[in-house]
């Protein structure tokens, strides 16, 4: 019945398979994007834990949520992603529907503009996460790309990152990594993105954040500030946010996608067909995810806990990008990776090559993605040795 070839795998979640397939004793799997704890555990956070035992205690119905989730979530989201001192939250510019997971906001997000502006194309950087140009491709969308990292200087392309975006024609998407950048780490500073705001508000494209890792990078506030930037010249925006991360949340699919439109009119009209495209996909989202987060943010006990535990979680990324770069410059490597130490987030390139990526696999058995995108937060400080050991081998000999 079906003519079709062999779909390729995912270059991540094939590369997963292959590290569960792997017998050898001590492997390292530094591909998969998860968050890791000092014990190669995922763990569960404490608030997590003391949020759903509330809600075991007080939960009454299993019946279906609204389309745009729960209720409580869009004030509760908002405030998260625009500031707690905004004054777009309740302005009825903002609307905020809950969707399974940053994935699904993005989705969402790009069957809302199929309809609303067809003959659009979204702009992407190079590189991106490996599923963005999927998404907006499989809701019927053109994509292009636009340059983003340098690889030379393992920082940003800034002057033809700036060109790139200042020749987007308008009514075409731009998608923007809203911090901690997947795959390369690096970040926009303050300056860049003002540049950024000036020019999608001088260009008329609409930008979309990818906002997946709020907290990971400098802070709550500090990660969102270039969001804030851009938003504050009055430009509509979507904002795909995720949960999973930085509530450890992964397999429950929690997440937003919220628009910022010019008016309170043009949010209300766009919120009626972001829900359509809702209804149409999955219809209504999981509740017991949504449940957790709107649980911690709005109890001030377990918000604050939350906020600990998520700088933690930060610091201990930032401890193991301080051990990598340190490693491998005490095993005399013949490069300078102090930027790693720079960058943000769980991601870095590591600056190998696709046959060292290979080698680190079949010599070391430690898994990277094959652009040499390494999962800083997938280390821990029992395996930093080895981990360094085997780039600086790859690194010297393949």
């Amino acid at each position: 019945m079906f003519n079709l070839d062999m779909a390729p795998a995912d270059p991540i979640l094939g590369l997963t398979d292959a590290f569960r397939n792997d017998p050898a004793p001590g492997k390292i799997n530094l591909g998969v994007g998860v968050y890791k704890d000092d014990n190669g555990r995922t763990p569960i956070m404490r608030a997590v834990k003391k949020a759903e035992q509330r809600l075991l205690d007080s939960e009454s119905t299993k019946s279906y949520l609204a389309i745009s989730g729960l209720p409580t979530l869009p004030s509760l989201t908002q405030p998260l992603l625009l500031g707690e001192d905004s004054d777009l939250p309740g302005s009825g510019r903002v609307v905020t529907a809950q969707a399974p997971g940053g994935t699904g906001a993005l989705r969402v997000a790009a069957d809302f503009l199929r309809k609303a502006t067809p003959d659009t194309t979204v702009w992407i950087s190079t590189p991106t996460w490996a599923n963005h140009t999927g998404i907006f491709q499989a809701a019927g969308l053109a994509t292009n790309n636009y340059p983003y990292y340098d690889a030379a200087r393992q920082g940003l392309d800034r002057d033809a990152f700036l060109s790139a975006l200042d020749a987007v024609p308008a009514g075409d998407i731009v998608v923007l990594h809203a911090c901690c950048h997947n795959p390369s780490g690096v970040d926009p500073d303050e300056a860049t993105w003002r540049e950024v705001a000036g020019i999608a508000a001088a260009r008329g494209w609409l930008p979309i954040f990818d906002f997946a890792y709020q907290g990971f990078g400098a802070g709550l506030a500090e990660d969102r500030a270039g969001i804030v930037t851009v938003l504050d010249t009055g430009v509509p925006a979507f904002i795909c946010s995720s949960y999973s991360k930085n509530f450890g949340l992964y397999n429950e699919r929690i997440g937003a996608v919220t628009f910022v439109g010019e008016t309170a009119d043009e949010a209300e009209r766009a919120f009626s067909h972001i829900k359509v495209a809702i209804r149409s996909n999955y219809s209504n989202p999981p509740s017991h995810g949504g449940s957790i987060v709107a649980a911690i943010l709005s109890e001030d006990d377990l918000r604050a806990e939350w906020e600990d535990e998520l700088t933690v979680m930060r610091d201990r990324i930032f401890a193991m990008r301080k051990g990598l770069a340190d490693g491998l410059a005490a095993r005399g490597v013949d490069r300078d990776f102090d930027f790693i130490k720079h960058q943000k987030g769980m991601f870095s390139f590591a600056g190998i090559t696709p046959a060292q990526v290979d080698a680190l696999r079949e010599r070391h058995h430690v898994y990277a993605v094959r652009s040499g995108r390494i999962n800083v937060a997938g280390i821990t400080s029992a395996e930093m040795d080895r981990v360094c050991d085997a780039l600086a081998d790859v690194l010297a000999n393949d």
